[in-house]
């Protein structure tokens, strides 16, 4: 029988989005690619390999958007021939980049909105559609270091990365015991050469204190490539063998 894995991937214009995007573009691969705005780049790669790739327009700050892509693409997935079904939640925000007093309360609720709620909200229907089937699943959140390590500037953003941690870790224990249970993990990335690290650059320093630092790490040609990042993020779920609930960081693993 003929057998696909299917792939859930969000914030794919730019970025570590992108770069998973383009790794995943193989043989009896199906990309459904969730942001704002498409990347005509890897539309057109997919479609020179003739690989299905699917772009779903989708502000994850909207609950009803987010239901209803969600509704289209499992009533796409032929689960007869899924040999794997994954969920990526790689869109996020850093901003605001500015301490708690100054940001103002939608800055606040966007970043909790896209870095926790949406992929609380993607994870428990991707949970939902893919309960009674048998096959591999698998729910990989886009952490940071951040979640585990306060920065001035940073209590929006360290806060709601902290709080997908543990929503990793909570599911992870709800999965246990259900009769086709899901994977879910988190993969903390490390600094990359992303348009993040831009914006954290372009930041105020009264609003970041770590703002030289970060602006050494790109002197210093410390960032990652997401290339680079993306390829060691798909090896762990493809070879690795992946632990359920568990929270990977790059720095153990390169």
């Amino acid at each position: 029988m003929y057998v696909l894995k299917y792939f859930i991937v969000t914030g794919t214009s730019r970025g570590l989005g992108k770069a998973i995007t383009e790794q995943l573009i193989a043989k009896d691969h199906t990309i459904f690619c969730i942001s704002r705005k498409q990347n005509n780049e890897l539309k057109n790669l997919a479609s020179s390999q003739g690989i299905p790739l699917y772009y779903f327009s989708c502000d994850l700050q909207k609950v009803e958007e987010v239901e209803r892509v969600m509704e289209k693409i499992f009533t796409t997935i032929d689960f007869s021939s899924a040999e794997g079904i994954y969920l990526i939640n790689n869109a996020g925000v850093i901003q605001p980049i500015k301490p708690i007093g100054k940001a103002t309360s939608n800055e606040i609720a966007t970043n909790v909105q896209v870095n926790l709620i949406a992929p609380m909200i993607l994870s428990t229907y991707f949970i939902q559609y893919t309960s009674n089937i048998n096959t591999v699943k698998m729910i990989i959140n886009i952490s940071s270091g951040a979640a585990n390590r306060p920065s001035v500037g940073w209590a929006t953003y360290c806060s709601s990365k902290s709080g997908l941690d543990m929503f990793t870790k909570a599911v992870s224990i709800e999965q246990e015991n259900v009769a086709n249970p899901a994977v879910v993990i988190s993969f903390s990335p490390g600094i990359m050469d992303t348009d993040m690290q831009a914006d954290i650059r372009q930041s105020d320093k009264d609003d970041f204190a770590e703002l030289e630092k970060f602006v050494e790490f790109e002197q210093q040609g410390l960032l990652r490539s997401t290339e680079t990042v993306a390829k060691i993020l798909l090896n762990l779920v493809f070879n690795g063998l992946p632990v359920n609930g568990k929270i990977y960081d790059i720095k153990e693993m390169i």
